[in-house]
C-alpha cells in the first residue's frame, strides 16, 4: 500500500527508492523539500537530490532518463567524428550570445538534426526534464525536437572540445605584448633591472597562463629552460614526450625564473646556486590543482647570467584511478595483482623508471583495500595525490622521510604505503612491516621485476626476508595509446624490424594490428594518451625457494625462468599483447621495451 501511494506521489522517488539508490530517510527529507520548494520554477525530486543532497548527477538522471524513456547518448565525445564536432560548434556559435549563455548555463547542446525527419532537432541535455528545454528549442527555430540524455561528465568533455575555456592570462599577455622587450646590453646582471622585469604584469600572466594551459592540455610537467640571448623555452610533457609550447624572447631568463619562485611556496628568489623545491596550488576550471616545483642551477654560456632550470610537475587529483580495471592489467598480471593486494600481510612492490605510473598504480591498489576498519598510513616525499581514507604523513624540515619511517611502527598501522625504498634503512622498515602482519606497498627503481630482488639483496636485505615478506613485484612502463580517430590497419610488416624483434610475420598476419597515422585530434602524432604494460612476479613457493637458496648473488635468470613457468609475461610480451588488442603500435612497444 505504501509503495502504491509513493508511486502515485512521486514516480522518480519511487524508482530510486526501489533500486536502493536512496534510503527512506533521504526520500522523506527530499519529498518535504519538494513540497516546501520556494524556487520560481518548481524542481522535481531528482533535481532536489542532486542540488540539495549532493547525489551524483549521472547516477540519478540516468534513472530519470530510463523512467521517462529518453534515449541515452552512448558515444563518448572523444569518439565523435570531427564533422559532428564542427557541426555542433557551428550550431552553438551561430546563435545569439544570450541563447548561447542559456545553453551553457543549463548544459543543453543542439546535437544534430534527425537523419530520417530532416526538420527535427535532437537536443542533448544532462537533465532531460529541464523546463528550459522548450525555450531553447524555440530559440533555435526547431519546428520539432527530441531530447536525449547525455552524461554530465561527457557533456563537460564535449564542451571543452567545442568551446575550450579562454586562458585569461594569455589573453592579457597578448594585450600587453610589448611590455616584455628589454634592452640587451653586455653588463652584469643588475638586480634593479631584474626587479623591473619581474614586476611586469605580462610576465606574471605568462607563468600563470602556462600553469592553466598545462592542465588543460593534459601535460604531466611544465619545463622552463633558460637560453642565451635573453630567451626562455617553455615546454610541456604530453603523453611522455616534451614539446615546445612557447618561446619567450627578449626577456631576462632570470626574471622568468624569479616570477616562478615568487609564485611558489618555500622558495628563495635570491638563491641561485643551489637546488630548491617548492609548491603551487591553483583553482583551475573549478578544480584545485597542485604543482610541485623543482629548481636546479644550470651552466650557461654567458658569464653574466646565473641560469636555473625549472620543472613543474602537475598533480591533478582528477587523474587518480580508483578502479583496478582501468589500470590495464590483463591475464596473469591482473590475477596476481588482485591476489597479492588481498592478502592480510606482505609486500607489493612497483618498479620502473621515473614517470612510469608507479604511484598511480599504487594509489589504485590502496583504494581497493582502504576501509573504515583499518588504519592506512602513507609516507611519501613528496605527497603526489590526496588519498581519501588514508592518513598521509607530512614530511617537512621538522620530520624528514627517515624519521617518519622509524615512527610509523608505533602508530598502529594495518596498511602502509612507503613512497620509495631509497636505502637500506627504508627497505629494512618496509620489510619489517610486511613481516609483522601489515600489508605494505612501496616502489623501487629497477628495469624489471627480477632485478628488484637483486637490488634489495645488494641493499643488504637477507634473502629469507625478501622471499617471505614479498607477495608480488610488478614492473611497469607507459606506452603511447594509438589515436582511436586516425589509427589504421597495418597492411605490411617491415621484415628487418620483425626479424630484429624475433617475431614471425606469418603469425602476426592473423592479428588486427594497427599503426599510427596522425590527425587534428592527436596533433599529428598518431597517439593520444598512454597505457600501462606490466610484468608481474608473484612469489610462489618455488620462487621463494630459489631466493632463499641464493649464495653470494641472486640468480636473476633462474627467477625469470621460474616466473615464466608460473605464467608471467615480461614487459615486451605484455606490450605485444596490447598491440594484438589494437591499443598501441608495434613500433611503440619495441622502442619502449627490451627483449628481456
Amino acid at each position: 500500500m505504501i509503495d502504491t501511494i509513493l508511486e502515485m506521489t512521486d514516480k522518480i522517488g519511487y524508482l530510486l527508492f526501489k533500486k536502493g539508490i536512496i534510503d527512506p530517510i533521504v526520500l522523506e527529507k527530499a519529498l518535504n523539500a519538494k513540497t516546501n520548494d520556494k524556487s520560481k520554477i518548481k524542481r522535481n525530486l531528482a533535481q532536489i537530490l542532486v542540488q540539495d543532497f549532493g547525489y551524483d548527477h549521472d547516477t540519478i538522471f540516468r534513472e530519470v532518463a530510463i523512467l521517462y524513456a529518453f534515449r541515452e547518448l552512448d558515444t563518448r565525445p572523444e569518439e565523435f567524428p570531427s564533422q559532428r564536432l564542427e557541426s555542433i560548434k557551428q550550431m552553438i556559435n551561430g546563435t545569439s550570445e544570450n541563447l548561447k549563455g542559456q545553453m551553457l548555463e543549463h548544459k543543453i547542446i543542439p546535437f544534430m538534426y534527425d537523419e530520417r525527419i530532416k526538420d527535427k532537432l535532437i537536443l542533448a541535455a544532462i537533465d532531460p526534464t529541464d523546463r528550459n528545454i522548450p525555450k531553447i528549442a524555440f530559440g533555435l527555430n526547431a519546428k520539432k525536437y527530441e531530447v536525449i540524455y547525455i552524461r554530465k561528465k561527457d557533456y563537460e568533455k564535449l564542451i571543452q572540445i567545442i568551446i575550450p575555456p579562454e586562458n585569461v592570462y594569455l589573453k592579457m599577455m597578448e594585450e600587453s605584448a610589448g611590455e616584455l622587450q628589454i634592452d640587451n646590453d653586455e653588463n652584469s646582471l643588475d638586480e634593479q633591472e631584474l626587479d623591473a622585469e619581474i614586476n611586469k604584469s605580462a610576465l606574471i600572466n605568462l607563468v600563470e597562463g602556462a600553469l592553466v594551459e598545462g592542465v588543460r592540455m593534459g601535460a604531466s610537467d611544465i619545463h622552463f629552460v633558460p637560453k642565451s640571448g635573453n630567451k626562455t623555452d617553455i615546454l610541456f610533457r604530453i603523453d611522455g614526450n616534451l614539446q615546445v609550447w612557447h618561446i619567450q624572447d627578449g626577456t631576462l631568463p632570470e626574471a622568468v625564473v624569479a616570477v616562478v619562485k615568487d609564485r611558489s611556496k618555500g622558495m628563495d628568489r635570491f638563491e641561485r646556486e643551489r637546488a630548491q623545491d617548492g609548491f603551487i596550488q591553483r583553482e583551475i576550471d573549478n578544480h584545485i590543482i597542485r604543482f610541485r616545483v623543482s629548481v636546479l642551477p644550470m651552466v650557461g654560456t654567458e658569464l653574466k647570467n646565473k641560469f636555473e632550470s625549472i620543472v613543474i610537475r602537475i598533480l591533478d587529483d582528477r587523474k587518480v584511478i580508483k578502479d583496478l580495471d582501468k589500470l590495464g592489467l590483463i591475464g596473469y598480471s591482473k590475477d596476481a595483482f588482485t591476489k597479492a593486494i588481498n592478502q592480510p600481510q606482505g609486500m607489493v612492490i612497483l618498479t620502473g623508471p621515473t614517470g612510469s605510473g608507479k604511484s598511480t598504480t599504487l594509489v589504485a591498489a590502496l583504494y581497493q583495500v582502504i576501509d573504515p576498519t583499518v588504519n592506512v598510513l602513507t609516507v611519501e616525499d613528496p605527497v603526489e595525490y590526496v588519498i581519501d581514507g588514508a592518513r598521509q604523513l607530512k614530511i617537512g624540515f621538522k620530520m624528514n622521510f627517515e624519521q617518519a619511517i622509524r615512527s610509523i611502527l608505533r602508530h598502529d598501522p594495518d596498511i602502509v604505503l612507503v613512497g620509495e625504498m631509497r636505502d637500506k634503512e627504508t627497505a629494512d622498515v618496509a620489510i619489517k612491516l610486511a613481516n609483522t602482519g601489515h600489508l605494505t606497498f612501496s616502489t623501487l627503481h629497477t628495469n624489471d621485476a627480477p632485478s628488484a630482488v637483486a637490488r634489495l639483496y645488494k641493499m643488504g636485505i637477507e634473502p629469507f626476508l625478501i622471499a617471505y615478506a614479498i607477495n608480488l613485484i610488478v614492473a611497469q612502463r607507459l606506452v603511447r595509446r594509438l589515436c582511436p580517430n586516425c589509427k589504421k590497419r597495418v597492411s605490411g610488416y617491415d621484415e628487418t624490424i620483425m626479424k630484429a624483434a624475433a617475431l614471425d610475420i606469418d603469425e602476426w598476419k592473423n592479428y588486427n594490428v594497427y599503426e599510427s597515422k596522425g590527425c587534428e585530434k592527436c596533433n599529428g602524432t598518431g597517439y593520444k594518451g598512454r597505457l600501462a604494460i606490466h610484468e608481474a612476479l608473484y612469489f610462489t613457493k618455488e620462487l621463494r625457494q630459489i631466493i632463499v637458496k641464493s649464495g653470494e648473488d641472486v640468480d636473476e635468470e633462474k627467477i625469470r625462468i621460474q616466473s615464466k613457468k608460473d605464467g608471467s609475461l615480461n614487459l615486451r610480451e605484455a606490450g605485444l599483447e596490447k598491440v594484438k588488442l589494437g591499443l598501441t603500435s608495434l613500433e611503440e612497444v619495441l622502442a619502449s621495451t627490451s627483449e628481456e
